[in-house]
């Protein structure tokens, strides 16, 4: 029995990634300060790993897969198999960007003002290759933690930092005058892994129910009864992945209405719905979409 050996990102990403394995079938038990949490599949091994470091592991062979996001495999430069993308975080279901900022009474307006300047950061090789794409001369100095107080304790003239809601930046005091890169979570694996067919098998399995349950996670059901004389007017309001589901109801002139729809309409379109006659509406979350 071939298993898998897959990586599961230890930090802020950690939560997110057990519930979201948890909505796509898969319980992940990490017990304590274990760095090798169980899992409800006899087919894999799971490792905790630091996200910033996931994609050397997978590369080198130590993991099979794992999870990390786009910018740690930039910053490692790592030769590994993307399987999927995979939009989601502790905060929002956006994409993250990693952004150029200073603060807000600084002289910089453009890259090539801060040629010459110091540069704090966590994506220090990233960052690198990026102003020498751009023959732009910098210092750039890895950064712990903290790193928007750097520019405002005078450490640095600017920071690269990742944000998802720019409200830390704004707190620092600081503005942005440039975004290097967005950055998601993504599904990736090891060359050689990949090529075996019942650990491909596996992983491909894996980043199917993930991205079902991510889809799932935006839309809702919906249901309804409508009147015959109004079911044309109603069908027109319901998008849907393909078409609604319309069955008639017993010795009745109504019909059952049953549709898909992205969970941030809803609120708009139930008081259409009324409008034009439908009742009994019910609202129902989706596990996965697949």
């Amino acid at each position: 029995m071939t298993k898998l050996k897959l990586g599961i990102p230890k930090g802020s990403l950690q939560n997110a990634t057990i519930a979201l394995f948890q909505r796509s079938g898969w319980t992940i038990d990490v017990n304590g300060r274990s760095y090798f949490p169980e899992i409800n599949d006899p087919l894999i091994e799971c490792a905790i790993c630091r996200a910033q470091e996931m994609s050397r592991y997978v590369e080198g062979g130590t993991l099979d897969a794992g999870l990390t996001g786009k910018d740690w495999i930039a910053e490692n430069a790592s030769d590994v198999h993307v399987v999927a993308d995979l939009i989601y975080s502790k905060v929002s279901s956006r994409p993250a960007r990693w952004v150029l900022a200073v603060p807000y009474d600084s002289p910089v307006r453009t890259l090539e003002d801060l040629n010459e300047k110091k540069i704090a950061t966590e994506l220090v090789h990233f960052t690198k290759r990026f102003f020498e794409e751009r023959r732009i001369n910098v210092k750039v100095e890895f950064s712990w933690g903290a790193t928007e107080a750097k520019v405002v304790s005078g450490l640095a003239d600017a920071v690269v930092e990742v944000t998802e809601t720019e409200s830390t930046l704004r707190a620092h005091g600081l503005r942005i005058i440039f975004e290097l890169m967005q950055t998601n979570t993504q599904l990736i694996a090891n060359h050689e892994a990949f090529k075996v067919p019942e650990k491909r098998e596996k992983i491909e399995q894996i980043a199917l129910l993930l991205k079902g349950a991510l889809l799932g996670e935006k839309l809702v059901g919906l249901k309804m009864n409508v009147p015959g004389q109004n079911l044309e007017n109603i069908v027109s309001l319901l998008p849907s992945l393909n078409a609604p589901t319309v069955a008639p109801l017993y010795q009745s002139r109504w019909f059952s209405v049953e549709t898909v729809v992205d969970r941030q309409v809803v609120r708009d379109l139930i008081p259409k719905l009324l409008k034009q006659g439908a009742e009994g509406i019910i609202e129902y979350p989706l596990n996965k979409i697949v």
